[in-house]
């Protein structure tokens, strides 16, 4: 779904040799000062409310991504951005290292714009938790002349083309009315918002409100809009250890939330917490994600040919709409890559990578 903010922090500490000096003689020559150790870099990785991210914040707060970052010798900070957009436009300007992103998202911001960036993992699609919302109607076909709220070129935007197209409509049909993540709930109850388009937990919240009829969602197109962690792929590069500690960080938060069990109603309970919701509505925001808890379905997603089929129709829904950029001339400008060597795009130019390295691990135990 679609869904930080300090720069990259490093601390430099100098080490300084004292002087070696002997009881008694002439003093020996002082040695020279020993080279600075290296500085330790601190990544940080920044996330947006949304049922199927809530996994990162609690990890924190619970410790688990201290274990994982010390296991793998490094360091790693989480942080919140209020703003979903913000944070990925945070992370395509370096200010993060990492960021959980729908993979359309991933797409059409970092990689249209030249960032190389990789998936370390799918957490899951969404089966239900981005919805198009009508005020005063009963199904798609109503929304034909309507303004519609939504955080335009995200997967909301994504959602509205896919409903549309279901009703037998365009884009053309509907007016976008462009509005944060941060203040949708609070759109829905002004005069003049007619429809709209979100994701959970706005969307439960919305869905509350009198007169909101849910007439399309995502659980009619399963396996289309992916909820990621994407990470600077210059970052892997230079240090592997940080992905393989991010995954051990998901897998083992997931296990725990996912248990049926008072450990995990309390992990469940804090994610809702973190989310501002309660249990009940976050428990129920869950039933409509597809979470891929399991390494060895998530590799399986990962690995399947739907990914590829996905990701296709995303990429020419993005280029029609013109998130490429004004100089892009082809939905192939910009390549995509899959496991197994599959490219979609140029092959020269990828710049978005599902790599399948660090869930493999975990599936195989190997973290």
């Amino acid at each position: 779904m679609i869904k930080g903010i300090s720069g990259i922090r490093v601390a430099a500490t100098a080490a300084i040799c004292s002087l070696a000096l002997s009881s008694c003689g002439p003093k020996p020559a002082a040695k020279p000062e020993a080279a600075a150790a290296p500085a330790a870099k601190e990544y940080t990785i920044g996330w947006s409310i949304y049922a199927g991210w809530m996994p990162w914040p609690y990890a924190d707060q619970a410790g688990i991504v201290k274990k994982w970052a010390d296991k793998y010798g490094v360091k790693i900070k989480v942080v919140q951005i209020n703003d979903y957009v913000e944070s990925l436009n945070q992370y395509t300007a370096g200010k993060l290292d990492g960021v959980t992103a729908a993979n359309m998202d991933a797409l059409t911001i970092p990689a249209a714009s030249g960032k190389d960036t990789t998936v370390v993992m799918i957490g899951d699609y969404s089966n239900g938790n981005d919805g198009v919302i009508l005020k005063g109607g009963t199904s798609m076909a109503d929304i034909k002349g309507r303004p519609v709220n939504l955080v335009e070129n995200s997967v909301s935007h994504y959602l509205l083309a896919r409903g549309l197209e279901n009703a037998g409509l365009k884009l053309s049909d509907v007016k976008v009315v462009n509005t944060s993540d941060a203040d949708i709930v609070a759109s829905f109850s002004a005069a003049d918002t007619k429809s709209l388009v979100t994701w959970n937990p706005q969307l439960s919240e919305v869905k509350k409100q009198a007169g909101a009829k849910e007439v399309f969602n995502s659980s009619k197109i399963p396996g289309e809009i992916l909820d990621t962690l994407i990470v600077s792929s210059d970052a892997i590069k230079a240090n592997p250890n940080l992905a393989k500690a991010l995954a051990g960080i998901w897998y083992e938060t997931t296990a725990l939330m996912v248990r049926q069990d008072a450990q995990g109603k309390a992990a469940r309970e804090a994610m809702a917490k973190l989310s501002g919701s309660s249990l009940e509505s976050y428990e129920s925001q869950l039933k409509t994600t597809y979470l891929y808890a399991d390494p060895k379905a998530a590799l399986a997603a990962t690995l399947s040919p739907n990914l590829v089929t996905a990701n296709d129709r995303v990429r020419k829904f993005s280029f029609q709409i013109g998130l490429f950029g004004q100089g892009a001339k082809s939905v192939d400008d910009i390549g995509i890559a899959f496991p197994n060597g599959k490219v979609l795009g140029d092959p020269s130019n990828v710049k978005l990578r599902f790599d399948p390295t660090y869930v493999q691990m975990a599936a195989d135990g190997k973290l």
